[in-house]
């Protein structure tokens, strides 16, 4: 039953929550914050290091908390598998499509082959994760399902092209699954974080330019961290967003207004 904690954090204790990308980029921080809030995350994740440093940093009695699937989310075939498998344990209450891969050069210079590579890690691994979920979600009658989109969504960025139409697709889905499953007390939301300073930023070539780029559009005059990330996530996951579904909550430092 999520609640508020006397800290005043958003409680998730007893909830099982499928995180993928969950040790990379703002996941690992944000996996760890579920944790603290009393979450199960089963944390999806493909690159061995990040796994290794994701486990290293556990609070002391949380790591029986955590199960691991490491996973190539371009094979579906195993990325189905693994879940049902997580499914025996017992449901899968929230559903965070994080993982994401950005290839980035003019739009002319991308392979067919590449750009689906994209489309199946950013979008299609979302589409099994939630219809492996769905059935126990409905089953309860409540669930969360939180998509994390981008905020260059809204423009502003070049040689991005089919990243920027998979987190589009991940919105369009965070609106219709909202309409299809609040029958049954499931909430579909997305997020659409700003400009991080993760390793997705090694793709500027002037990382000093890059953040200067970054704050002069922000009205928030820092940088954004894992907690700011992990605080909406929290929230949406929770029992008290109840009545929030199908809203993409920019987390930008007011980068972008709408």
């Amino acid at each position: 039953m999520a609640e508020m904690n006397a800290n005043g954090s958003f409680s998730l204790s007893g909830r099982r929550v499928l995180y993928t990308g969950a040790a990379g980029g703002l996941g690992k921080d944000t996996t760890i914050e579920m944790l603290k809030s009393g979450a199960n995350v089963l944390a999806v994740d493909n690159n061995a290091d990040k796994i290794a440093e994701l486990t290293s940093e556990i609070p002391n009695g949380l790591a029986d908390n955590l199960i691991v699937v490491q996973c190539d989310l371009r094979d579906h075939v195993d990325l189905n598998a693994k879940l049902q498998a997580l499914l025996i344990d017992g449901p899968i209450d929230v559903v965070i499509n994080n993982a994401a891969i950005y290839p980035a050069r003019p739009f002319e210079e991308f392979e067919q082959k590449e750009m689906r590579d994209v489309h199946a890690v950013n979008v299609e691994a979302a589409l099994i994760c939630v219809k492996a979920a769905l059935p126990s979600m409905r089953k309860q009658g409540w669930g969360r399902i939180i998509n994390v989109s981008s905020i260059t969504l809204n423009g502003g960025w070049e040689n991005l092209a089919p990243y920027v139409q998979s987190k589009g697709a991940l919105i369009g889905l965070t609106r219709a699954w909202a309409r299809e499953f609040g029958k049954w007390g499931i909430t579909s939301n997305a997020i659409a974080p700003g400009a991080f300073p993760t390793d997705a930023e090694k793709i500027h070539p002037n990382p000093e330019e890059y953040a200067d780029f970054v704050l002069e559009n922000q009205s928030v005059k820092r940088r954004g961290s894992a907690q700011d990330i992990a605080s909406v996530i929290k929230f949406l996951a929770s029992n008290e967003a109840g009545f929030v579904t199908g809203q993409t909550i920019n987390v930008d430092g007011g980068w972008s207004m709408k």
